[in-house]
């Protein structure tokens, strides 16, 4: 009788924690989705990345043109003969 008990509550425990767990499937899907979403962030964040590069190098030319322009502006100019 304690043996068939036993084996009762081992099935019956097996088959709640079996019944209560996420499929595998599910699992997968999860993490499709996830990965989707990650890639989707990483493009935009590129994205991003290639903006201020962008910005960056018109900065820098329009600095140069500034320091041209200065460079320009406080050299005296030569006396003509």
């Amino acid at each position: 009788m304690r043996k068939t008990l036993a084996i009762a509550l081992m099935l019956t425990a097996s088959l709640g924690l079996a019944a209560c767990d996420k499929k595998s499937e599910d699992k997968a899907q999860d993490a499709t989705k996830h990965a989707e979403q990650a890639q989707e962030k990483m493009s935009e964040a590129q994205d991003k990345v290639n903006e201020a590069a962008k910005e960056n190098a018109e900065a820098a030319k329009a600095q140069a043109e500034s320091n041209a322009a200065a460079v320009k502006e406080a050299a005296p100019e030569a006396p003509k003969n």
